[in-house]
């Protein structure tokens, strides 16, 4: 006789509350689980350009310090020449990149000069197997940067 029952006035409400009380204090911690689930970014950096014989040997340098171990980070690059006009198209694999290491990769775009270089545009990500695995998503946590004051690296 001292029990309520499920109809007596109040009792649905004060079960309520008593749940939503045991599960508040877990919202923090779902809610910092779910900001801080996006990929830190990877800055990609055109660092150095020089002849190579016939080609341009371009010097990248890929910066993950802050982020997770990409096993395959394959880039479509357009080499603009100085009037902006696409001069080579190069598709490179700059992985795998080890988490929270910074690696140098070199590529030579055959055929062209370097004195013909004006921007470097990091057109699309062909493959992408890491942090994410949506080519999209990949594509936005990268950051482009470059050392050489004429020749830029933009996306």
């Amino acid at each position: 006789m001292g029990m309520s029952t499920w109809n007596e006035p109040g009792f649905a409400a004060s079960s309520v509350f008593a749940c939503l009380a045991l599960l508040l204090p877990f919202s923090g911690t779902a809610l910092a689980q779910d900001s801080g689930s996006s990929p830190s970014p990877v800055r990609i950096e055109l660092n150095k350009i020089e002849a190579a014989g016939e080609s341009c040997r371009t010097y990248f340098l890929i910066d993950n310090q802050k982020g997770e171990t990409w096993k395959s980070l394959k880039l479509d690059l357009f080499a603009l020449d100085t009037d902006g006009v696409a001069a080579k198209r190069l598709a490179v694999e700059v992985g795998p990149v080890p988490r929270r290491k910074t690696l140098i990769k070199l590529f030579d775009f055959p055929g062209l000069n370097c004195s013909r270089f004006g921007r470097v545009l990091l057109n699309d990500v062909l493959t992408c197997d890491g942090a994410t695995n949506s080519r999209e998503d990949c594509l936005s946590v990268i950051e482009t940067a470059s050392k050489i004051d004429s020749v830029s690296f933009v996306k």
